[in-house]
């Protein structure tokens, strides 16, 4: 947690509401999100109980499983969950646009894409065990499954696995958007609590939102109390009528508690950077439905040595991506990084515009500014400098010292003799400069799967679905 973080935690338990710690909104949000809230049996791993899921809050849908170890019932249930978030997925597939890439074939790109919504972090690692659960079933032979079952299996692989790459907004989590834009005073463990989170938010902390008669766990376990007293004795009726009633009484309140979160954030505006990541996230998107399309198999159960490095890498690069994007974005982010001394903000005082380093031909413009802060400078000489008020240009810092620090511009002034318009400082301008760039290493030379190493497992095999897989038990 960051300084800025706990001071805003003590500001909250202080005045008896949460505190702001951004200025805008940091994900993407859908016009049509599909917000989906699931349930498990307790003492199961991902023995699924119920969902409730839809893109319109008047009009949510209630699937229960009435007898979770019955495993008919269960793919039957999980057919019903394919029933309604596969069509939802596949209707962003038809309107794409062509998408020019250097030194390779234009692909074709959703225009947009899906955006699923859950309660709270737990809900995305439900959702990859349903995947889990779900994608290597075989629909002929033994234990066959519906056709639809598979197929909502890799979907659900696929946007669990999105949810934890850093900035994307296929797969969100209502607890951590929600802290990520406002600080409680209460605990990270705590903030999991999506009623409690938003009382905090709205109207502070009551004694009600932690009631659990009042506002039910947000999924996917459930109350132990509700289990004990009004689940099993349903259960034990054998009546699919109450077993449905009583999960709906769990399951509603959530509801409500979603898209009043998504109200919320919606209220702010959007930061500066999300459409680029959304780009990002409608081109994965794009390219999953192709690979779904073209009939590849599941994805695996297990990375290869050399698709793990290859996938962390590139999360490796979308954080630090996203780490300066929302600092660029949003200056209350920005300030943790002030506080550190790898930012500083102050006024221009001094620009000398036609300076120039070199003689002749080698002869570069490389104007110079001044500038008073009072933030503290932990940056040596010679540090290349970005700022989020000129994002395409990039400075070097030549001395800090008593409040006084110099750089130098060193690109995005143009190409003429003398920097273009508005490309160097005013004096009396306001600015900020960060050691936070997007310039980062390239992806590491990695060997063709097909070619790793004994000392890395060997080339891995390619999967193919068998009968143990298909009768797999449900975990």
């Amino acid at each position: 947690m960051s300084l800025l973080t706990s001071l805003a935690r003590l500001r909250a338990l202080d005045e008896g509401v949460a505190q702001p710690v951004a200025t805008v909104r940091h994900c993407h949000l859908s016009d049509r999100p599909m917000v989906f809230i699931p349930l498990k049996l307790s003492g199961e791993a991902a023995a699924p109980l119920a969902a409730m899921l839809g893109t319109d809050r008047e009009r949510p849908r209630l699937l229960v499983v009435t007898q979770p170890r019955n495993r008919d019932l269960r793919f039957a249930w999980a057919a019903e969950v394919a029933a309604v978030l596969l069509p939802y997925i596949e209707g962003f597939m038809n309107d794409t646009e062509s998408v020019e890439r250097k030194n390779a074939d234009p692909y074709e790109r959703a225009i947009d894409a899906p955006q699923v919504i859950v309660p709270n972090q737990t809900g995305v690692a439900f959702t990859r065990l349903l995947g889990r659960s779900t994608r290597f079933r075989r629909t002929d032979g033994p234990y066959p499954v519906p056709e639809s079952v598979p197929l909502l299996g890799r979907w659900l692989t696929y946007l669990g696995e999105r949810a934890a790459y850093p900035g994307s907004s296929l797969m969100l989590a209502a607890t951590e958007e929600l802290g990520r834009h406002w600080a409680s005073g209460q605990s990270s463990l705590e903030d999991a609590n999506l009623a409690a989170l938003l009382a905090w938010i709205t109207t502070g902390p009551s004694d009600e939102a932690e009631d659990p008669l009042i506002w039910p766990p947000a999924g996917p376990a459930t109350d132990p109390g509700f289990d004990a007293e009004v689940l099993a004795p349903a259960m034990e009726s054998e009546s699919a009528e109450r077993v449905t009633e009583a999960l709906r009484t769990q399951l509603e309140p959530t509801w409500r508690l979603m898209w009043q979160a998504i109200d919320l954030l919606a209220g702010l505006p959007e930061g500066a950077s999300v459409a680029q990541r959304w780009e990002q996230d409608r081109g994965s998107f794009s390219g999953m439905a192709v690979h779904v399309a073209e009939g590849a198999p599941p994805q695996a159960r297990r990375d290869g040595a050399v698709t793990a490095a290859a996938k962390l890498a590139r999360m490796e690069r979308a954080q630090a991506a996203y780490d300066v994007q929302r600092a660029y974005d949003d200056p209350l982010v920005m300030a943790e990084y002030r506080l550190t001394g790898e930012a500083f903000a102050g006024e221009v005082i001094e620009t000398v515009p036609d300076n120039t380093e070199g003689e002749g031909r080698s002869r570069k413009l490389r104007p110079l500014v001044v500038i008073k802060t009072d933030d503290p400078v932990r940056l040596p000489p010679g540090t290349s400098l970005g700022t989020p008020q000129r994002r395409s240009q990039g400075a070097e810092l030549v001395e800090a010292a008593q409040g006084l620090v110099t750089l130098k511009i060193t690109k995005g002034m143009g190409r003429g003799k003398t920097p273009a318009p508005g490309a160097v400082p005013e004096v009396g301008e306001r600015v900020c400069y960060t050691s936070l760039t997007d310039d980062f290493q390239g992806s590491p030379a990695l060997p063709e799967p097909e070619a790793t190493p004994w000392t890395h497992g060997g080339p891995p095999q390619e999967y193919v679905p068998d009968d143990e897989d298909a009768q797999e038990e449900w975990s």
